[in-house]
């Protein structure tokens, strides 16, 4: 049966297909899911979880995890991860705020500062595992241990507190009672899904996450995107360092350390694929909503914080399993069938069926990787054999 004819089937109420496609929107909608059952479940233990005051402080402090969550997630979509953003956010927000305390330098251009260096050190994350060929994993282990010491060597193991009245506006103000800063994550917000699906260099961030070979072959420039989503990723952990001090109205020698694992979780959770190529803006907001609601909720309910971290492992576990299911059996139909996009877009695949190439003189079927590649590798082995032969004959009269 061909795709076009499981999507017809999809469609028609009452059919099995129907039941795969409604299968596929619970696996992609399961962060909603997760945060509207939870949200019932701690206003049912405490009202006072549904006051102004209670969801006024999760937008709060869903901000800062916010940013650095979106930023965590341009390096998944291109099947690279960053270990170094929430070290990178509290060692810019350290510059920034050095230059504004020790240096005496205008608040705004202390920020700005700080927010360069941060974009800085992901485009130079970004060179060492597109031109030196540098595992990201290590590499951004490495720059997070690099950072977490110069943050260190900066602060001198002490807390800077004398930040100037307008270094610290954005994080304490507000307007008619509503607090200003997590304005800045709803531009945020706003900004990167205008760069994800109406821009060129989206397309091709997602085109390099699920399958940079192919990419390649297309004319997409895979080390350009690269960098420029390691850049742009950079650049939303220095705005979250600036956000992260403002409210704070300090600098830790810690600052921002307490952050990886969630901003780790909230893609994830919200739907990036760890395998690149998978996600979206919506996905990340629901996973950032999700922890923030876990934490604020726990702490409403009197449950001890150090059963969160344990809570929010548990719950990456989990997310990751649930990519690992809709990466193994829900497979995206062809874009040209019209139905396809009506009936969900989503296909079961059964339990080791591989997904056939078809071949290009149009016959039979080949497996992916197949016998173009042997022959290569049969001829590439006779003709070493040849060489040596010839090599050992005697030389003519």
């Amino acid at each position: 049966m061909s795709d076009t004819a499981i999507t017809t089937s999809a469609a028609k109420p009452g059919s099995p297909g129907r039941k795969t496609t409604a299968t596929g929107w619970i696996l992609h909608n399961v962060v909603w899911i997760w945060l509207i059952a939870l949200v019932v479940i701690f206003g049912m233990f405490n009202e006072y979880f549904f006051t102004i005051f209670n969801l006024l402080n999760i937008m709060v402090q869903a901000t800062v995890l916010g940013i650095m969550a979106l930023a965590m997630a341009l390096p998944l979509l291109v099947a690279e991860i960053d270990l170094s953003i929430p070290a990178n956010v509290g060692f810019s927000a350290a510059i920034g705020a050095l230059c504004n305390t020790d240096l005496g330098m205008p608040f705004g251009i202390a920020a700005l500062i700080g927010i360069a260096a941060a974009t800085f050190i992901g485009f130079f994350n970004a060179v060492c595992i597109t031109k030196l060929k540098m595992v990201s994993l290590i590499q951004t282990l490495s720059m997070m241990i690099i950072l977490q010491g110069a943050l260190l060597a900066l602060t001198q193991g002490r807390t800077i507190t004398s930040l100037s009245s307008g270094y610290v506006w954005i994080g304490q103000e507000t307007i008619g009672g509503w607090p200003v800063m997590p304005v800045v994550f709803l531009l945020a917000i706003v900004g990167m899904a205008i760069l994800l699906r109406n821009t060129v260099l989206g397309r091709s961030i997602y085109a390099v996450g699920g399958n940079a070979v192919a990419s390649n072959s297309a004319g997409i420039r895979v080390d350009r995107v690269k960098i420029l989503a390691y850049s742009i990723s950079g650049f939303l952990a220095g705005v979250a360092g600036y956000l992260l001090a403002s409210w704070q109205m300090a600098i830790t020698s810690n600052q921002g350390a307490s952050y990886l694992l969630y901003a780790i979780a909230a893609p994830i959770i919200g739907g990036v694929s760890v395998f690149g190529g998978r996600g979206s803006v919506i996905g990340v907001l629901g996973g950032v909503l999700l922890l923030t609601v876990i934490q604020v909720g726990l702490a409403i309910i009197s449950v001890p914080s150090f059963y969160v971290g344990m809570i929010g492992g548990i719950m990456i576990f989990i997310a990751v399993g649930i990519d690992a299911i809709r990466v193994r059996y829900f497979t995206d139909l062809p874009s040209q069938a019209p139905a396809s996009h009506e009936a969900g877009a989503f296909r079961l695949r059964r339990p080791g069926e591989r997904k056939k190439l078809r071949h290009p003189s149009g016959g039979k079927e080949a497996a992916p990787g197949g016998v173009l590649e042997k022959w290569c590798a049969w001829a590439k082995l006779v003709q070493t054999v040849l060489i040596a032969c010839s090599k050992r004959l005697p030389p003519k009269p």
